[in-house]
């Protein structure tokens, strides 16, 4: 797994915000989530639910599943400028009207969304697994990260998650069993198979399925 693939849902300080102070990184912030929040406001507006990608890389998988589901609308997200390009150049190639794809980071876009707006379905593919026991801080699944996907998702709402490393996959798998908002499936069906740049290059395919407690 490339060390940058979902680098924009790891919770690193920034080496600019240590020199800059955290007053700084709190304006920053604030601005992005402005921004984004007037993006989605339009983007967005007259509509209910989303189909959302974490880490939507190269925009392979979601353009596919958009073309195949056009009865929803999705958002990928990812940090890497030209990641979000290609993404973007897809979705006009393949003239698709129900996906866009944006460069945000994962907390600021959650904060971003409009309120009436909810996850029905959320799809994170392949995030960074950060294999040493000192980094697994880092990792995107956490209890808080679950927590804030769990406010912004409908009753019902389904969060599917892919890995190849079986010690990600046991981690997230235990999270997800322990927390009161979601509920763990004992059998998982991916729902839309599409090869990617990214999955290419795997050895595994490890899948998790959760639904969004009532």
């Amino acid at each position: 797994m490339p060390p940058s693939l979902l680098s924009l849902l790891t919770p690193l300080v920034p080496e600019h915000t240590k020199v800059m102070g955290k007053e700084w990184a709190d304006a920053r912030r604030a601005a992005n989530v402005a921004r984004l929040a007037a993006t989605l406001s339009t983007a967005l507006a007259g509509r209910t639910d989303i189909t959302f990608e974490l880490g939507c890389g190269h925009g392979h998988w979601l353009a596919a599943y958009a073309a195949a589901h056009p009865g929803e609308f999705c958002v990928g997200i990812d940090l890497i400028t030209h990641r979000v390009e290609r993404s973007v150049r897809k979705q006009t190639l393949g003239k698709l009207d129900n996906v866009i794809f944006l460069k945000a980071e994962a907390t600021e876009f959650l904060e971003a969304l409009p309120p009436a707006v909810v996850l029905r379905k959320i799809f994170i593919l392949y995030p960074d697994p950060w294999p040493k026991k000192k980094h697994h801080k880092h990792r995107f699944i956490q209890a808080s990260s679950l927590d804030l996907l769990a406010q912004r998702a409908a009753a019902g709402a389904r969060l599917h998650f892919r890995t190849d490393d079986a010690d990600y996959f046991e981690w997230t798998r235990t999270l997800l069993a322990e927390h009161t908002a979601w509920n763990l499936k004992t059998e998982t069906t991916w729902p839309f198979e599409q090869t990617t740049f990214f999955e290419e290059r795997m050895t595994a395919k490890r899948d998790l399925e959760a639904e969004r407690v009532p």
